[in-house]
């Protein structure tokens, strides 16, 4: 079976991207046309200015514009290191969801663990 990163190499419509420390890789309440996969370097996650997360290769992300229908990015990404990034857009998305089902289960599982780490931390904030 296919990691998330590695279907979105076989599936990616687009060259990789690279970014270095400090680039924006999208803003909140941006239409969305891609996803991407960490190749290489850590990504920081904001939501209100705030780092929510720090995720790193291996990990997908952008992915929830996608399924919306208003496409809009729900956070900012910023490079925390120089990144090298596997980008899908939606429609090649879609069909390595029909080709491959796992993926689609991989991806799912991505964002829940996410947000399950995300929970832990603002419950021990006292946030929640």
């Amino acid at each position: 079976m296919l990691s998330p990163i590695d279907t979105i190499k076989l599936f990616q419509s687009q060259p990789e991207q690279t970014f270095t420390t400090g680039d924006v890789i999208f803003k909140n309440g941006e239409k969305g046309t891609v996803m991407y996969g960490i190749i290489e370097g850590e990504v920081e996650m904001y939501i209100d200015g705030k780092v929510i997360e720090i995720i790193g290769k291996g990990d997908v992300f952008g992915q929830g514009a996608l399924v919306h229908e208003d496409y809009l990015r729900a956070s900012t990404a910023v490079a925390k290191t120089d990144c090298n990034l596997a980008v899908l857009d939606r429609e090649h998305f879609l069909f390595a969801v029909q080709q491959t089902p796992m993926f689609a289960l991989e991806i799912m599982r991505s964002y829940s663990d996410r947000h399950r780490r995300l929970k832990r931390v603002l419950d021990a904030l006292g946030n929640i």
